[in-house]
Parts: structure tokens; sequence; C-alpha cells
């Protein structure tokens, strides 16, 4: 059985991952948790709920290569996130 709590989790956090207010992280995070959202483990998704309470531009730069995570958001998560194509 599916524990309701973890489904509010979910949707709140695909939401909190469509609509930031910054486009390029609309598109990055959103597209990711459209993708992957429902298949992430328990851990997983900490580790995106903890990336999503960090700045947009911070969380871009990261992702793109720009600038280096900090170790608390320099996960296997992240790792994914940068493989990761939204567009087509």
């Amino acid at each position: 059985m599916i524990d309701p709590s973890d489904v509010i989790r979910r949707k709140r956090l695909k939401y909190r991952a469509q609509y930031r207010g910054f486009k390029e992280a609309d598109i990055l995070l959103g597209g990711f948790a459209d993708a992957y959202l429902a298949t992430l483990s328990t851990e997983e998704l900490d580790m995106f709920e903890a990336l999503l309470s960090a700045r947009d531009h911070d969380i871009y730069d990261w992702i793109t290569g720009k600038t280096q995570a900090p170790p608390e958001y320099d996960t296997p998560l992240l790792a994914r996130l940068r493989s990761f194509r939204p567009l087509k």
C-alpha cells in the first residue's frame, strides 16, 4: 500500500520543482521531477528536497558546471541532474 504522506510529499516536491521563478531552473528541475520523481527512493527524495531549498541560480550553476556545489548539495542526485536532458 502506498503511504498517503509519500504521495503528498512527491506532489509538493513536483510543484516546487516546476515553479521556481527562474525559467531555466523550472525546465531542469521540473523536467527531472516529471521524469523521475515517482521512482525516487526516500533518501533521494531527501536529497531533492534539500536541493530545492537552495537558490535557483546556484542550482543552475551547479547543474551546468559553472560553479562547484557545496558538499551538502554535491550528491548522487545532483549528478543525475547534471546528466538529465529535459528537451529532446
